[in-house]
C-alpha cells in the first residue's frame, strides 16, 4: 500500500498531451476581433462590471473622458476608510479584526457592547465539533494548509444540523461559526503538517477563552503559548487591512458565482479558499518570500540600490527569480498610484525593522518598490503606473513576527473570510441570476469517425501501463 495515490502511466503520455496542446490553440487575434473581455477586462485594464455592492469601495482610478486616470488609492468597508478604523484601534489600543467582521457581516459600526458580545460569541464558536482534529485533521495531513482549510471548511457541511439553508438568518449563523473557527482549524493542521511532514513536535493547545483572534493564532502557534501584545496588536492589523477587498478580486468572485447557484455556505466559502491560494492572488505573499530568497543568493549586498536594479531588470526578462517575468509585490489590477494597505503596513514594518533585526531586508523592498516603476518602463517600453501592492510587506511583518511561512497565505484566507461572507449574503439578497458568461466557440465542425476509421498521429499509440508491470 502506498501513501500516495498511484500515479497513471502511459507510454507516450508526454506525446498525447502535446497532441491536447496542439488542438486547444486560439490565435491571440481572435481574442481582439471577437472583443473578448480575458480575465473580465476592459481594454483599459478596468474590471468588467458584473454586480453592484454596498460592501467595499476599491479606488486606485478615475474614468475621464472614457480614460482611466490614476489616483492614490483608498479602500473603504461599509463607506469606512481603512485608514480610520485603523487608526481609530491604535489610538484606542484596542484589537480591530473583530469589529471590522462585524461592519462587513451587518453593514454598520457595532456599539462597545454589541462588540463585546460578539467578540465573546466568536470565543465561545472556536471550538472544533467532537472528534473534528482526529477524523478531519489528522487522519490526512496536508502539505499545504490553504488545501487543508478548504477540506475542513467542506467537511463542516457534515456537522451541521441544517446546512442547506440560504435564509440570510442561517448563512449569517453560518458565516460566524466560520470566522470563529477558521483559525483554530489553520492552527492545528500547521501542527499536524509540523509533525508528519516536518519532523518536528506539534502543539495542539487547549482553546484558551477571551482572546481575540489575533491572540488565539498566536496562542496556538507558538509552543510556548506566550506572545506580546504590541505583536498580537500588529497581526491583528494584518487580518484588518486583508478581511475585505470588493466583489471583483478573484476569490470574492468565486464565492459569488458559486452562490449564485444556490449552493451550501461551505462549498462557496471553500471556492475562496481555493483562489485564494493562486500565486496571482493570495499567494503571492508566499512569492514575495521567495523573491527575496532568489535575491539574497543572487546579489552580495540586497541593501545596494545597484545590485537591486540589476537583480529586477534579469527578473522581468525572465532570467532571474522563477523566471515568470513578474515582480511579486508590485503592480495591481485596480490601485495605480498607492495601495493603502501598503502604506500602512510598510510604515508598521519601519517601526520593527532595526529592533527585530530585518533592516536589510526592509531596504531591499523599499528599494525594489522605488526601483520596480522606471526599470519596467525601460525594460518592457511602457509607461504603465505599477506601485507596490499588500503582498510586499505583510509577509516581512509576519517573519518578524516568527511566523511560519506555511501561513501567510493561510492567514490572508482567516481574515477574508469576513468579506466572502458579506458578498455571499449580497448575492443571495442582490444577485437573482446564476452567473453565466459566455465562451465563444473556436472548434471548426467535425464529422464523427467510426472507431475502426481513426487514425493517429502516433506511430505507437499510447498504452496504458498496470501496475503489475512498472
Amino acid at each position: 500500500m502506498s501513501t500516495y495515490i498511484e500515479p497513471i502511466i502511459f507510454k507516450g503520455f508526454p506525446e498525447l498531451c502535446d497532441e491536447l496542446k496542439k488542438y486547444s490553440v486560439v490565435s491571440a487575434e481572435y481574442f481582439d476581433r471577437f472583443e473578448v473581455k480575458r480575465g473580465l477586462r476592459n481594454r483599459d485594464g478596468s474590471g468588467v462590471a458584473a454586480g453592484l455592492t454596498k460592501v467595499s469601495a476599491v479606488e486606485g482610478y478615475h474614468i475621464e473622458d472614457g480614460e482611466r486616470k490614476p489616483v492614490e488609492g483608498h479602500l473603504k468597508y461599509r463607506g469606512v476608510d481603512i485608514n480610520d478604523l485603523v487608526d481609530g484601534c491604535i489610538r484606542e489600543n484596542r484589537f480591530g479584526y473583530e469589529e471590522v467582521a462585524w461592519l462587513l457581516l451587518f453593514g454598520h459600526l457595532p456599539t462597545k457592547e454589541q462588540l463585546a458580545d460578539f467578540s465573546q460569541m466568536l470565543s465561545e464558536a472556536r471550538e472544533l465539533p467532537d472528534d473534528f482534529i482526529e477524523d478531519m485533521i489528522m487522519k490526512a495531513p496536508s502539505p499545504n494548509i490553504m488545501n487543508k482549510l478548504e477540506r475542513s471548511v467542506l467537511s463542516l457541511y457534515s456537522y451541521d444540523s441544517n446546512p442547506d439553508d440560504i435564509s440570510i438568518e442561517n448563512v449569517m449563523r453560518q458565516s460566524i461559526q466560520l470566522i470563529a473557527k477558521l483559525p483554530t482549524i489553520m492552527t492545528y493542521a500547521y501542527q499536524v503538517k509540523r509533525r508528519y511532514y516536518l519532523k518536528k513536535s506539534m502543539y495542539l493547545h487547549p482553546l484558551k477563552s477571551g482572546l481575540s483572534t489575533a491572540e488565539t493564532i498566536l496562542y496556538n502557534t507558538r509552543s510556548n503559548r506566550k506572545f506580546t501584545d504590541e505583536e498580537a496588536k500588529l497581526l491583528d492589523l494584518c487580518l484588518m487591512i486583508h478581511a475585505e477587498h470588493g466583489g471583483g478580486n478573484n476569490s470574492a468572485f468565486a464565492t459569488r458565482v458559486l452562490t449564485s447557484s444556490g449552493t451550501d455556505t461551505y462549498s462557496a466559502i471553500s471556492a475562496g479558499i481555493g483562489s485564494l491560494k493562486g500565486p496571482r492572488h493570495g499567494g503571492a505573499n508566499l512569492k514575495v518570500a521567495e523573491m527575496m530568497n532568489y535575491l539574497k543568493a543572487d546579489v552580495n549586498d540586497i541593501t545596494d540600490e545597484g545590485q537591486i536594479a540589476d537583480f529586477l531588470k534579469k527578473i522581468i526578462n525572465r532570467e532571474a527569480g522563477d523566471k515568470s517575468g513578474l515582480v511579486y509585490g508590485m503592480g495591481h489590477a485596480v490601485y495605480t498610484l498607492s495601495d493603502p494597505r501598503q502604506i500602512i503596513l510598510k510604515r508598521e514594518a519601519a517601526k520593527l525593522a532595526d529592533e527585530k533585526g530585518f533592516a536589510d531586508e526592509f531596504k531591499a523592498l523599499d528599494l525594489i518598490e522605488r526601483l520596480t516603476p522606471e526599470i519596467f518602463a525601460s525594460v518592457k517600453n511602457n509607461n504603465k503606473k505599477i506601485c507596490a501592492n499588500v503582498d510586499l510587506y505583510s509577509g516581512l511583518i509576519y517573519q518578524m513576527l516568527g511566523i511560519p511561512e506555511d501561513l501567510y497565505t493561510p492567514l490572508f484566507a482567516i481574515a477574508r473570510v469576513a468579506g466572502w461572507s458579506a458578498h455571499r449574503m449580497e448575492e443571495l439578497m442582490l444577485g437573482n441570476r446564476v452567473i453565466r458568461p459566455a465562451y465563444k466557440n473556436m472548434v471548426v465542425p467535425k464529422e464523427y469517425a467510426p472507431i475502426d476509421e481513426r487514425i493517429s498521429d502516433f506511430k505507437n499509440s499510447p498504452v496504458y501501463v498496470p501496475l503489475d508491470e512498472r
